[in-house]
């Protein structure tokens, strides 16, 4: 008899994921919350849309795949749960009905998806065939149901939501970037938040690998029980893999050269080097390593370059959604930085960013927390959107000056993602500069 599983959420993930389990034989049942406006893909999938009535939990499921951004508390997930149906996100399902597939995962708070699509870039150059997914925009179960049993190695870029509905996942090799303050608003406490990153390596074997970033307090303090190969990461002090006299080491081998790195600032270099580490773990030359190294241009959104007038450097770094990252960005420069920040508010302290104080030569702070960087930055001006942000520092920046929009916040207030967020701040922009 065909089991039914229960998808909920039909957004990119959650059809993928429907029409993949539906390719594997099972009954599938996919429900939203609103209405779902295109069932292209989904012929032989029921659609309940509009809501979860009560008939939907009448039914016996095997499992149900939940859409990671749905927060474990909400009723229709409690209600499963207290049925005892187990609720994966669509990582752990994908991955179960793809044995061809070799993963190198990440996750972390910041630095994401530039190791990700670093990897990417030089799993490539070793296979053509290699695919980025997760976390970065595109369903494992779109890559599995493409690969179609192929052998191919993905590079996998996990949110702390996705690993909490993982059960058997195993990546050969693996690495929390960071840990600091973030998603609040979804987690119960910053300690299942930090928790909930480990889990990255939690099935792994002996003969895997988990790079623990040994400059990071929190991974050093969280980052216990683990089950594969250490591979110590450090920018700072000896470790395996290590910067030394101009260059990153990974076991006494020289990966690269910091001067053939194209993106800005120390916790660049530093993804560099994870994903170089990562990259030669799943059998990547060092000369394809170096190549990409040379030619990388960065990743849009994060201190992406957008333009240069009358001696004016202007960056996008839009995927800044929270102090750590920001503050990232602002170490990349020396000295004046007009800064625009702000955005949706997630009850997060934004004192990281005083010490920066220095080199920001003005803040124009907009959104939800405008008014919360007043105490933080010596010269602030409160405005409502990040346009009149823009055209405020426009007005006062000279030749010399750097305009970064690095929000240290999430845009949900005024937009439907940082990436529509950032296309927005380019346009405007090039629309300011003709």
């Amino acid at each position: 008899m065909m089991e039914t599983v229960l998808v909920i959420g039909a957004a990119r993930s959650g059809t993928a994921a429907a029409r993949l389990l539906k390719q594997q034989g099972y009954d599938v049942i996919l429900t939203d919350s609103g209405p779902v406006q295109d069932r292209t893909g989904l012929e032989g999938i029921q659609v309940v849309d509009n809501g979860h009535p009560d008939w939907l939990f009448e039914k016996t499921y095997a499992f149900a795949v939940k859409n990671p951004g749905i927060p474990y508390r909400v009723p229709v997930i409690r209600r499963l749960q207290e049925m005892g149906v187990p609720v994966y996100t669509e990582i752990e399902t994908a991955y179960r009905a793809a044995d061809g597939l070799r993963y190198a995962a990440i996750t972390g708070t910041d630095g994401k998806t530039t190791v990700t699509t670093l990897l990417y870039e030089m799993l490539r150059r070793k296979n053509p065939a290699a695919r980025y997914a997760g976390n970065i925009g595109v369903p494992l179960s779109e890559v599995v149901l493409e690969t179609a049993g192929e052998e191919a190695d993905i590079a996998l870029e996990l949110s702390n939501f996705q690993l909490l509905g993982t059960e058997t996942f195993r990546p050969e090799v693996s690495v929390v970037t960071n840990l600091a303050p973030d998603h609040l608003d979804y987690m119960d406490s910053l300690d299942s938040y930090y928790a909930s990153k480990m889990k990255i390596y939690a099935n792994c074997r002996e003969g895997d690998w988990f790079i623990r970033n040994t400059d990071d307090p929190e991974i050093m303090k969280y980052a216990v029980s683990i089950p594969c190969r250490i591979v110590d990461f450090s920018l700072t002090h000896p470790a395996d893999l290590c910067r030394h006299d101009g260059s990153a080491w990974l076991f006494g081998e020289e990966l690269f050269r910091e001067e053939d790195l194209k993106i800005v600032g120390d916790f660049n270099l530093g993804n560099a080097m994870m994903a170089a580490a990562m990259a030669f773990k799943l059998g990547v030359s060092l000369e394809d390593i170096r190549d990409v190294i040379c030619t990388f241009p960065g990743v849009e959104h994060r201190i992406e370059f957008v333009a240069e007038h009358n001696g004016i450097r202007i960056y996008n770094d839009t995927k800044a959604t929270n102090t750590h990252a920001a503050c990232a960005a602002l170490s990349a420069f020396d000295d004046n930085v007009i800064l625009l920040a702000g955005g949706k508010d997630k009850h997060i302290s934004f004192e990281d960013l005083r010490q920066y104080d220095p080199i920001v030569r003005h803040c124009f702070s907009f959104g939800q927390t405008r008014d919360k960087f007043k105490d933080i930055f010596s010269h602030q001006t409160s405005v409502e959107t990040m346009e009149q942000a823009l055209e405020e520092a426009l007005r006062i920046a000279r030749p010399g000056d750097t305009i970064l929009l690095s929000p240290a916040c999430s845009s949900f207030d005024q937009f439907s993602n940082y990436e529509e967020r950032g296309r927005i701040f380019k346009e405007l922009v090039r629309q300011r500069l003709q």
